[in-house]
This record gives structure tokens, C-alpha cells and sequence, in this order.
């Protein structure tokens, strides 16, 4: 076993999209190679209903996958093929956008106005950048929980884990996507595939991962699987881990316990042309991409 040494930690920014949604990104539009297969992680929170009442009207996606999870309040749907509904607490959508789609996203609070949720986009690979668009709407009650007797509980959205297989599949970055809960002062140890780019993003409560290349810190304990490791200063809230290579990570949750999203995913590698939210591999294609907009031939007849 080796462990993934913590390239990076990171606040997400504070920024604003759609038609006003104040939210907090932890990584998008810069670099896309960063953490291939995904392009983009949003965190929208907010306790005031004027920070997200407008929401995310139409708009369109090509070649790429969006990963809507909440955890309060509820997200309308609607898309230009005619499929609509809501997602409530703790529900997860998985739209493949491929060859294209219209849609918005109109989110509300729950009783005391609260919003909560996430957004990640997953690239398509060039030879799923044209496919049919789908989605997998997935309830709360469809994704398995397992709990430890640690008291750690883990919700497995897509992959595998602890016997567990999460209930959203046919994705092409095979990812595993992770809600954890750690108990205060909890140490854990989870594995990771070698072959999958991983991060972790922190979004209650504090925690640290061990690190055996970061000299300095916090000496957590001398010897694990034969190294000697540190372990960085507490994160909290809101905070992007950007893994290295290897086959597990290791987290002890501060005073007030930890929460927080463990993804990870195969690497696509291929060249990249983004344009806001329509992703392609080359500028000609992104060009086409724009004139079908213009055009309105840009969502496909279904084969």
C-alpha cells in the first residue's frame, strides 16, 4: 500500500453564476488537466433566499457530465427534450449532457430557506462527446449508507465500497464519489485505485490528512505501513485536498468531527477546447458547437 501524498490545499472562491447564485468554487476554468476527468466542482450554499432565488436558467452543454447532488432544499429541472422533475435533500442527478441539451436548474430552500448543494462536471471522452443525452435521477433512499463501528458512515453515490456499489453506473471516467462522516477525533484510513486522480473536498466540521512528503506539521503517529508520516494543520470548511498518485488516503477528523466529499476518477488525457459550459477536444469542434447554437440545430435527433 502507498499512500497519496496531498499536492495542494485550497479555499474554494467565493463567485457567481447563472442568473445571480452566489457560490464558493473550489476548482473550474483554469486547468484542465488539474484533476481530468473533472473539470469543475461548485458549492452552492446559502441561507438567504435573494443569494439563489433566480438560479441557473436555460442554458445549454455539450460534451460533458454534470454531477448535481443536494443535501437541503430542493432543485427544479427541466431540459429542452421534454424531461423535468425536482430533486429533494440528499437526491443526486447524473445528466450526460453528449451531443447536447437545453436545460435550467431553478433552485428553492427548505422551511428556513436554506439552499445546499454541489456541482461537478465529469469530461466525456472524444468518442462519447456526440452520444444521446441521459440522465440517472437518483433518490436518497436509493443510495446505500454503510457505517463503521467507529461510527464513520459513508454514502456511496457511484462505485465501489465496502461492499457497497453506489447506484449511478455507466460512467465514463468510472468514478467513485463519496459522502463521508467521521466521528470527532476519528482516524481513517480509504482506499483509492492507483489509476484514478482524486480529491477530497472538506464541507463541515475539520480535519487533516496525513502526508508522507510535507516535512513539518503535526507529527500524527511514527510509523504507518513503514513511513514515517506528517499530518498537516487542521482544514475546515469549504476546503479543496488535491491528491498525488498512490493507493489510500488517510484522514483524522478534528474536535468537532468531519464531513466531507471523496472523489475520484480514471484520467481521460486528450486535448481540451472549453468554451463556458460546452466542452470539446478541439477549437473546430467548439466552433461547430457554437454555429449549431446559432443555427438551432444544436440538439440532436435521437438514432
Amino acid at each position: 500500500m502507498s499512500l497519496r501524498p496531498t499536492l495542494e490545499i485550497r479555499a474554494a472562491q467565493a463567485t457567481m453564476e447563472g442568473a445571480g447564485v452566489k457560490l464558493h468554487r473550489a476548482f473550474g476554468f483554469s486547468n484542465p488537466s488539474e484533476l481530468d476527468p473533472f473539470l469543475l466542482f461548485d458549492d452552492f450554499r446559502n441561507d438567504r433566499v435573494e443569494d439563489f432565488e433566480k438560479g441557473f436558467p436555460w442554458h445549454p452543454h455539450r460534451g460533458i457530465e454534470t454531477i448535481t447532488y443536494v443535501l437541503e432544499g430542493t432543485v427544479a429541472h427541466g431540459d429542452s427534450l421534454g424531461n423535468e422533475g425536482t430533486l429533494g435533500a440528499g437526491d443526486v442527478q447524473w445528466m450526460t449532457a453528449g451531443s447536447g441539451i437545453l436545460h435550467q436548474e431553478m433552485p428553492a430552500g427548505n422551511a428556513a430557506g436554506q439552499m445546499h448543494g454541489f456541482q461537478l462536471w465529469g469530461n466525456l471522452p472524444s468518442s462519447q462527446k456526440m452520444t444521446a443525452p441521459r440522465y440517472q435521477d437518483v433518490t436518497a433512499a436509493d443510495i446505500p449508507v454503510v457505517t463503521d463501528d467507529d461510527g464513520t458512515s459513508v454514502r456511496v453515490i457511484t462505485g465501489e465500497f465496502w461492499g457497497k456499489t453506489g447506484p449511478v453506473d455507466g460512467i465514463a471516467a468510472d468514478p467513485q464519489y463519496l459522502d463521508i462522516r467521521l466521528p470527532a477525533g476519528v482516524r481513517k484510513t480509504f482506499h483509492i485505485d492507483t489509476y484514478r486522480r482524486a480529491f477530497a473536498y472538506i464541507f463541515q466540521g475539520s480535519g487533516a490528512f496525513v502526508d508522507a512528503s510535507t516535512p513539518g506539521g503535526i507529527l500524527l503517529e511514527k510509523e504507518l505501513a513503514g513511513q514515517e508520516l506528517n499530518i498537516r494543520d487542521m482544514s475546515g470548511d469549504r476546503t479543496l485536498v488535491r491528491f498525488g498518485t498512490g493507493d489510500e488516503v488517510t484522514v483524522q477528523a478534528g474536535p468537532d468531527g468531519m464531513r466531507f466529499l471523496l472523489i475520484s476518477g480514471a484520467p481521460i488525457e486528450e486535448p481540451v477546447a472549453w468554451h463556458g459550459p460546452i466542452v470539446m477536444n478541439t477549437r473546430a469542434e467548439l466552433q461547430q458547437a457554437m454555429q449549431d447554437l446559432n443555427n438551432g440545430t444544436f440538439i440532436k435527433p435521437a438514432h
